[in-house]
């Protein structure tokens, strides 16, 4: 009777152990995946949403001439925060204050790295996928990184050596660089590096040797391939999981930093097939007066606008890819998918192509959250930077009393899921900043002040180079300076 009775207890025990666990897994399970994707250089109003309405009424200027079927969806089915903005409107700035949730002089990065400069990400801050790795979930980056010091540290082949001695001493791209293994990758467990600025030709990294034809980790791979095709079928194949690349009772955090649409954008650099299905003179003869929306466009540099939008259309379509693959798999209604991008791109505006400039369709950055299971879809006139994206997206996975006490964004995910109840402050300015320029931006006005220095230069000054503000309701393309 004893023995039948201490078979019974272990049998119960047991029991409700599994049962614990199945509860455990279940909820492990049911945390929402984090995707986060930013095409590089996409304008704010450079997605077709923009001229439809509801949308419409919340552009200041004029949408672009663009087609995007893949965003468009996201919009419609989502949350669209109508102002968007980068900061600092330029690569390595805004992909610092992103990922960490703090401003350039906590981060490190004041300026684009590059060969013989200093800026680079601080091994000791915390990213987003330092803080989901710590959260339970699987953690993946796609793509351009762009966010570390670039020292000659590869061999004269393109493979990471780690020394400057010989075979060493030679630079493998002179903006950007591969992220070696430990600390410097920030708990990224699935690494898929694309170096900058070769759309069909990206140089690839990568942590999966299957994906490089057998390389390691840190030995340089050409696939000549557009780089937005080659990263959604590794993101596709890293999601199928057929390799048992994650753990799939784990949720999962995943970045993916398109290249496309930077420039260039000589028809080497261009998805040709795009520009002339939608873009081609033929297809869209009045492409070249409607572009023009600005008395001072410089044509010169928006008769690139074809190809310009040609990489827009093609990278949408590779986004729904991933989306349909999502679907597909059951995981789109519990992933939260935060796409944005780190600056807009001038286009012949004040005769700039680029960025870098405190001039709105250099700051002004599209920011669509699309979860089905957790936001109601609409429209959030909103304004929101690049160190909020931290915050607000670990506020939406239930992790805010995970935030490092040292974020400086704000946590904005009550006001996505409860727009009219919300408590949070909205924010009603936001700081701007380039090398030489302080600003403030509302929801109306441009504040800058330029001083004849910049942080990195060692000569001191307290001479300011010029003061302006721009009404941006009134002159959306910045025309006039009112002061």
């Amino acid at each position: 009777m004893k023995i039948r009775n201490s078979i019974l207890v272990l049998l119960i025990l047991f029991s409700f152990q599994s049962f614990s666990q199945k509860k455990e897994l279940q909820k492990e399970t049911n945390k929402p995946n984090i995707l986060i994707i930013f095409p590089d250089q996409l304008r704010r109003y450079s997605a077709g949403f923009w001229s439809e309405e509801p949308y419409r009424q919340y552009v200041i200027g004029k949408p672009d001439p663009v087609v995007t079927p893949t965003i468009d969806r996201l919009a419609k089915n989502g949350v669209v925060v109508t102002k968007g903005i980068s900061n600092y409107p330029l690569c390595s700035p805004y992909r610092g204050m992103m990922l960490s949730g703090l401003y350039p002089e906590q981060n490190g990065i004041w300026n684009n790295c590059k060969k013989g400069r200093d800026e680079s990400l601080k091994d000791e801050v915390e990213i987003i996928t330092d803080l989901f790795f710590k959260a339970g979930y699987n953690t993946s980056y796609f793509g351009k990184c762009h966010w570390l010091k670039n020292d000659p540290l590869f061999d004269e082949k393109g493979n990471y050596v780690g020394t400057e001695q010989a075979p060493g001493g030679h630079y493998v791209n002179a903006y950007d660089t591969y992220i070696p293994t430990g600390v410097k990758r920030h708990h990224i467990e699935y690494f898929y590096q694309a170096l900058k600025d070769e759309h069909f030709n990206p140089h690839i990294y990568s942590s999966d040797p299957a994906t490089i034809e057998g390389k390691k980790d840190g030995e340089l791979h050409l696939p000549k391939i557009y780089s937005p095709k080659n990263e959604s079928a590794k993101i596709v194949d890293y999601l199928k999981n057929n390799r048992n690349q994650r753990d799939t009772s784990k949720p999962f955090c995943m970045v993916w930093a398109m290249n496309p649409p930077h420039n260039p954008w000589d028809d080497a650099n261009t998805d040709m097939d795009m520009l002339h299905d939608y873009y081609d003179k033929d297809k869209f003869p009045e492409l070249d007066s409607t572009l023009v929306v600005r008395e001072n466009a410089d044509l010169n540099v928006a008769k690139y606008a074809r190809n310009y939008f040609a990489n827009v259309t093609s990278s949408d379509a590779y986004m729904g890819v991933v989306i349909d693959e999502l679907e597909k798999m059951g995981a789109l209604e519990n992933t939260i998918v935060i796409f944005s991008s780190d600056h807009g791109e001038m286009l012949g505006s004040h005769g700039h192509e680029g960025k870098n400039v405190i001039e709105m369709e250099a700051m002004a950055i599209p920011f669509v959250v699309h979860w089905p299971k957790g936001l109601k879809a609409g429209i959030n006139d909103i304004m929101i930077g690049a160190p909020d994206v931290l915050p607000t997206a670990m506020g939406l996975a239930g992790l805010e009393n995970d935030i490092p006490t040292e974020v400086q964004g704000t946590n904005l995910s009550d006001v996505l899921k409860n727009p009219k109840t919300s408590k949070i402050e909205k924010p009603q300015a936001l700081l701007l900043m380039l090398g030489n320029s302080r600003g403030i931006l509302t929801d109306r006005y441009t504040l800058c002040i330029q001083e004849n220095k910049r942080p990195w230069d060692k000569k001191e000054t307290k001479k300011l180079a010029a003061t302006f503000i721009y009404d941006n309701l009134e002159d959306p393309y910045q025309l006039n300076r009112i002061s």
